[in-house]
């Protein structure tokens, strides 16, 4: 029998939850997807002010914030984001990034291994450092100190990572995405910028392969000597995730983009060209047109563009260069609501 899907509940491992903030101290947010999650990764919005992003995980742990992926910033510590991951959301402090009284909130969170790390020793040019990986969803949360020699780091996904999103905790360098994703060959982009894509040659490089993600000598956006790095690495699970790219059409009746599940989170950028990093879900607004971004590059409030999450995948309903500018060439990572045939074959509610 054919394998449409290992993943019949994404919420499982993936969820959106949205709340207004009333700026009180440990308060505990609750998810409301069809299973409880306990979340290892949580980046939070404040939708309604020009906040920063706010990126924070159960390796690093509540007092660790990476603010946020619109800035080069170095981690911060803190004591007023979050108390816990709790075994079906979290508790927020009063940061107005998490909390912010009368403030629209969204928070996307991913499921690793419930903050247990494998340790792993440096080894020669190979970096130490700490994994915590769950293969099912096809996800690590990785932090190592970094080398200044090509080493590598076994991701332990069980199989090649199509996404891989590394930061410099200590120093106000790049975020990095590294992706196959484009065009074939490993290229890489700033999550921060508007920029496009550029090679990962000899002097940047990262490597992909079904054990290792490599790391290049000295390149202090990833594998400076003696630096501290944390690192999430993404392989795609049919039924739950798929990342690829697209050419836009320049029509207002875009491009359709097959996914094979009903999208719950997605993310789009330019690759060609500049342009943001356009981020929609389906709990902000949860019919289409999904039509409220947010941007991983800017502190902005929500704004609005034209995006249908269809029970198969996603449409472009405009023309502009976000999205669907005649050639523009543009990368994606999608995760699932539900998906569009289920491990028993059984088509699902379509939208």
């Amino acid at each position: 029998m054919a394998v449409y899907t290992t993943i019949d509940d994404p919420s499982a491992y993936f969820q959106t939850k949205i709340f207004t903030g009333d700026g009180n101290d440990n308060r505990a947010i609750t998810n409301d997807g069809n299973s409880d999650l306990q979340p290892d990764w949580i980046w939070f919005k404040n939708r309604s002010t020009t906040n920063s992003h706010n990126v924070l995980d159960s390796t690093r742990g509540v007092g660790k914030v990476l603010e946020g992926t619109n800035s080069t910033s170095a981690e911060g510590d803190t004591s007023t984001r979050l108390t816990s991951f709790n075994s079906d959301g979290f508790t927020v402090r009063t940061d107005p990034s998490v909390n912010g009284d009368g403030n629209g909130i969204v928070a996307w969170q991913w499921k690793a291994n419930g903050g247990s790390r494998t340790t792993f020793t440096e080894s020669g040019d190979n970096p130490g450092g700490g994994r915590q990986v769950n293969t099912t969803a096809g996800f690590g949360i990785y932090d190592y100190t970094g080398t200044g020699g090509a080493g590598t780091i076994a991701h332990g996904l069980g199989a090649t990572p199509k996404w891989v999103l590394i930061k410099d905790r200590g120093n106000a360098e790049h975020w990095i995405v590294a992706t196959t994703q484009i065009d074939g060959s490993r290229d890489g982009i700033y999550l921060e910028t508007t920029g496009a894509k550029f090679d990962l040659s000899s002097s940047n490089e990262l490597i992909f392969d079904s054990t290792n993600i490599t790391l290049s000598d000295d390149w202090v956006d990833t594998n400076g000597d003696a630096r501290n790095y944390i690192m999430y690495a993404f392989t795609p699970i049919q039924g739950y995730s798929k990342f690829g790219s697209y050419t836009g059409n320049g029509n207002v009746d875009g491009t359709f983009v097959h996914t094979g599940f009903s999208p719950a989170w997605v993310i789009v950028k330019r690759t060609d060209s500049g342009n943001n990093w356009h981020m929609h879900d389906n709990k902000r607004v949860p019919h289409n047109s999904n039509n409220k971004t947010l941007y991983a590059n800017l502190t902005n409030t929500e704004g609005t563009e034209d995006f249908d999450m269809l029970s198969n995948g996603f449409k472009l309903r405009e023309s502009g260069g976000g999205y669907n500018a005649s050639g523009g060439i543009y990368i994606y990572m999608a995760f699932a609501e539900s998906p569009f045939v289920s491990s028993e074959g059984v088509p699902t509610t379509a939208r």
